[in-house]
């Protein structure tokens, strides 16, 4: 008998982020669920795609966007195996997400709990509440994996 995974949206975030490691992007994957639903998902492209803004976040908000016919993601959850960088962040707060959910700290490039903390400055319209450190061993060890190979 299988247990479920406690954390089934970060699970398939992590999926996501494996995915785009095999195809030599830095490995960080995004869900965005609505009333438990996934309604975007995306993988960190931007080298494959030619666009610097094609991380996992974006990607996967632009998805949802999309799918809900709203620019605006109101009551929805962002599930990333990774803190998002300022781009990401400020992505965020445009689109309203509710929750935050992420996996790994990053101490050198994030910008929700490191760096500026993007949702803690007077100017930002929007602060979604926000989870750290789900599942974070595992994000972790694909992205030390990832660098490893590449030193």
């Amino acid at each position: 008998m299988t247990h479920p995974v406690p954390f089934p949206h970060m699970a398939r975030a992590v999926e996501l982020a494996k995915a785009a490691a095999q195809d030599g992007e830095v490995p960080v994957g995004a869900v965005v669920v609505k009333d438990g639903r996934v309604v975007g998902e995306g993988a960190n492209a931007p080298r494959s795609h030619k666009d610097p803004t094609a991380h996992a976040e974006i990607i996967a908000m632009r998805a949802a966007a999309k799918a809900l016919g709203d620019e605006r993601l109101t009551g929805c959850d962002l599930w990333v195996t990774l803190e998002p960088c300022a781009m990401c962040a400020g992505a965020i707060a445009h689109a309203r997400i509710s929750r935050l959910y992420y996996a790994a700290d990053d101490p050198k490039g994030g910008a929700v709990d490191n760096g500026p903390r993007l949702f803690t400055q007077p100017t930002v319209h929007h602060q979604p509440e926000v989870y750290g450190g789900i599942m974070a061993t595992e994000a972790a060890a694909i992205l030390r994996e990832f660098f490893g190979e590449r030193r």
